[in-house]
């Protein structure tokens, strides 16, 4: 059997609802997961929460809970949001769990017995936000301290530091040597212009005078574990006695590729003597109305509504179409409703009614077998094999939002062609061979749904299972002998009638005061 398929997201933060950003992370990871499974790749798919550090400590204290009680709700509340988004993880990983502290306290030990962890007493400046000490090259151009970081103070304190800086020559060389251990590549060129910088030794603890929600210290129990150390030995510690290791991909954002995901990770397993990710997998931020996603301002939690009132499948549709892997993408409710429209109802949902409508007219719910239309048939098995090809193409990249595009070239060529054969016309005719462009006509657009049901189960597995269910094709498990144009749905019996996107209703008009 080929070793598995292992593939994560970022752990989420336990002190916040789930907002845009986190579905959409999930989403992508759960395409290439389900799709991968469809190649016949045995897959481990991860996700969790990261419940550790000071500002999930201060929320408990403010609503006079224990953190564990604070985390134990978000978990609640995140996993929900997976089962809505119908992701299909296969392990769901807290980092209050004691496999994974067993891990986390494993890993320091290890290194404070090298040597790599030593104890010092530094002032710098400090952010509650990020839980992490700044230096001066983290400042914006003005001097000022970039927003993300939140309130920044100058802090004096005893700690304990890993030996990053000592990394900093390997890690350069692994990054130029494994071009694809980022991507997009752009984000790899700023990770090495990153590193023209010197790295400064990584403060690993934080005493328990100021924090006590965090792993202790398995060599000084007066300090825990700084958050990042904490989280980002989850991908190792959900699998490390399965044979997993190393993962395949990381998906994460970019906000943190560098440092944590692209420095502190690759640094801490080089110094354990274990192997980096074979690839981080970085993709942008999202905007809402062309204003900055916040908890704040409740525009990045709001749009996760739109699962709900339009259906998940076109929630996850809209979320890969829209985004290129790696860029910024903009979410409103007017292009979620255009694309809605236009992809989902006028041309998928249409292309289907129409198949079914006139196979239940004419054929007695039984699709044809084709008949002799070779010019057409010709035509679409040379489009269809174009388009499978830049699917997977685009796919190996983890370029949804391009594959979809292609598929909804094929998707619109399809109702072309009903349009230029116009079977209803055909119909009506007592030719015999318009009675065989008729049979072809409806066997081909046929055949299409199947194929376009069967490439889309990744990316709208529900709604692509009932498309398939609906022309009457069984929906497979195995993309092996499924993709290529066949008659395999000569005879199929399909449904009276099937509406995959039911119209959005406009607004009820407001009652007369």
């Amino acid at each position: 059997m080929p070793r598995k398929f292992y593939l994560t997201t970022a752990i989420d933060y336990a002190n916040g609802a789930p907002h845009l950003g986190h579905a959409y992370e999930k989403v992508l990871a759960d395409v290439i997961a389900r799709r991968q499974r469809l190649l016949g790749r045995p897959t481990h798919f991860l996700t969790g929460l990261d419940e550790h550090g000071q500002k999930v400590q201060q929320t408990a204290q403010k609503r006079g809970i224990e953190p564990q009680v604070l985390v134990d709700e978000v978990a609640v509340v995140f996993q929900a949001m997976l089962a809505e988004l119908n992701i299909s993880n296969d392990d769901y990983i807290r980092t209050t769990e004691p496999r994974h502290q067993r891990v986390v306290q494993d890993f320091l030990q290890r290194l404070f017995d090298q040597g790599l962890i030593f104890k010092a007493t530094k002032s710098g400046w400090y952010s509650v936000r990020q839980e992490q000490f700044l230096s001066d090259k983290d400042r914006a151009e003005d001097g000022s301290w970039p927003e993300i970081y939140g309130e920044v103070t100058q802090t004096t304190e005893e700690n304990y530091y890993f030996k990053l800086s000592q990394f900093q020559g390997w890690l350069g060389e692994h990054i130029q040597s494994h071009p694809d251990f980022i991507t997009p590549r752009f984000r790899r060129n700023q990770v090495l212009e990153f590193l023209k910088e010197p790295l400064n030794d990584l403060c690993i603890s934080r005493p328990k005078t100021r924090l006590t929600w965090g792993i202790e210290l398995p060599f000084d129990r007066s300090f825990v574990t700084y958050v990042w150390f904490d989280a980002l030995t989850n991908y190792y510690s959900a699998v490390m006695d399965q044979g997993l290791w190393p993962a395949d991909v990381h998906v994460i954002g970019k906000d943190i590729l560098s440092p944590p995901h692209a420095v502190y990770w690759p640094c801490m397993l080089k110094a354990l003597g274990l192997e980096t990710p074979r690839q981080l997998l970085v993709h942008g931020w999202w905007t809402v109305n062309n204003q900055k996603a916040s908890k704040s301002a409740g525009n990045a939690t709001d749009t996760l509504g739109f699962a709900r009132s339009h259906g998940t499948d076109a929630f996850r549709y809209y979320l890969c179409r829209e985004m290129v892997v790696g860029q910024d993408a903009d979410f409103s409710p007017t292009t979620f409703e255009n694309r809605y429209k236009a992809d989902l109802g006028n041309n998928l949902g249409n292309l289907v009614n129409r198949l079914l409508n006139m196979v239940g007219r004419n054929y007695a719910g039984k699709v044809p077998a084709p008949g002799a239309d070779e010019e057409h048939e010709q035509h679409l098995r040379k489009l269809w094999s174009e388009t499978l090809a830049k699917f997977d193409e685009a796919c190996a990249e983890f370029q949804i939002s391009h594959a979809l595009e292609a598929l909804w070239v094929f998707v619109s060529a399809l109702n072309a062609y009903i349009e230029t054969r116009a079977p209803w016309k055909l119909a009506k005719s007592a030719d015999a061979a318009d009675r065989a462009r008729l049979d072809s006509c409806l066997a081909y657009v046929a055949e299409g749904l199947r194929l376009i049901g069967t490439l889309l189960l990744p990316v709208m597995p529900a709604t692509a299972a009932k498309l398939l269910a609906n022309i009457g094709r069984p929906v497979p498990t195995d993309y092996a002998g499924q993709l290529a144009w066949s008659t395999v749905g000569t005879g199929s019996a399909v449904a009276e009638k099937c509406i995959l996107f039911p119209p959005i209703e406009p607004p009820p008009a407001p009652s007369p005061a």
